[in-house]
């Protein structure tokens, strides 16, 4: 990797974190990201505020790679004691909101893709994809480009996993659970009140152990977040509402933990959606054989990512610290940078 690549990068991170580009308000940063490319001679495609462009000498016939990271955030929260939208550079620390999650990822990404944009004789193909709503998991942001893409064989995601490779991913349902009873005047017997009722199904959902655990993401794990019910305080209520947030390992899809959910409690359950399925990639995958000749370990991660939409193997890798994003004063190593894009060339290069 030349300076000047490394030089670029930094750049364009920085007038990213300068750019406000919250979930579904990314238009800005797109337009930005669009405009690098087409200084570089680089064609881009553009839906939404999802950009993505090819090697140049992409061939039909060979198999191809994806990478992607996302130029969205997450909302500023109140903690910062610097400006959020300031890049600030202090003691090798590059401070400013989407820094860590997942700017740093993304322009690494981006300095990699275009380091193989003109080799000619690649193994592979590659798609370098910059996309939005990915930390809402919304419907215009990659899910929304897979369709118009060529046929994708496995895809690396930028997400920052100080360069280890999560070879496994935690998908996630969200339930909205309904326990019925009868109501009736709080001074009276009533075998049958909705809170009650739920607090069994609750119970269930506390302790009930599915039979198949991961190596990696260890067990589904079921967590009831949220609950209302009643109106007044003499009054047994016929309705009671809660929800449970769901992590699913890799040894099941989210339909079918779904599915033995609803054969053990009796309260009514609604799957608020099945799109964020749980995600792996063989630990014999050449690009897992790769990141580990170059010494970095696998795990599993229990952070949601882009992974849940796409529809090939994929693994998750990228500059910076899981535990710094969405944190107050966020920010990522400079020296983060320069090593995750010699990584992901390094790992690249022993594939393609």
């Amino acid at each position: 990797m030349k300076n000047s690549e490394y030089n670029a990068a930094i750049s364009l991170l920085k007038k990213m974190i300068e750019t406000p580009s919250y979930s579904k308000e990314e238009s800005e940063t797109a337009t930005m990201i669009e405009n690098w490319f087409n200084n570089l001679n680089i064609s881009t495609n553009r839906l939404h505020n999802n950009v993505w462009c090819r090697n140049k000498y992409f061939d039909d016939f060979k198999p191809t790679i994806l990478l992607n990271s996302h130029h969205d955030t997450v909302k500023a929260n109140k903690s910062y004691t610097n400006d959020p939208f300031k890049a600030i550079v202090e003691n090798d620390k590059l401070y400013g909101l989407g820094s860590n999650d997942a700017g740093g990822c993304l322009v690494s990404l981006i300095t990699t893709f275009v380091h193989f944009y003109d080799q000619k004789d690649l193994k592979y193909n590659l798609i370098l994809a910059a996309t939005g709503e990915e930390e809402i998991s919304g419907e215009n942001g990659i899910a929304s480009i897979l369709k118009g893409l060529p046929k994708i064989d496995f895809s690396i995601v930028g997400e920052p996993t100080e360069m280890n490779l999560a070879i496994t991913e935690k998908g996630l349902m969200v339930l909205d659970v309904y326990a019925s009873g009868v109501t009736g005047h709080a001074a009276h017997e009533n075998p049958n009140n909705a809170i009650m009722n739920a607090v069994k199904d609750i119970d269930w959902f506390n302790n009930y152990l599915f039979d198949k655990a991961s190596d990696t993401l260890g067990k589904v794990k079921m967590t009831v977040t949220q609950i209302e019910a009643g109106s007044q305080h003499n009054v047994v209520p016929d309705k009671c509402h809660f929800v449970v947030d769901v992590r699913v390992n890799e040894a099941y899809t989210n339909k079918a933990v779904f599915d033995i959910i609803n054969k053990n409690v009796k309260s009514e359950v609604k799957a608020r959606s099945f799109r964020l399925n749980p995600s792996s990639i063989s630990m014999n995958h050449p690009i897992v054989k790769a990141g580990i000749e170059l010494g970095k370990i696998t795990y599993g991660s229990p952070t949601i990512s882009d992974q849940a939409l796409l529809q090939c193997q994929s693994i998750k890798i990228g500059p910076g610290k899981s535990c710094r994003s969405h944190s107050a004063d966020e920010f990522i190593y400079l020296n983060e940078i320069k090593e995750g894009i010699e990584l992901y060339i390094k790992i690249l290069n022993k594939i393609v």
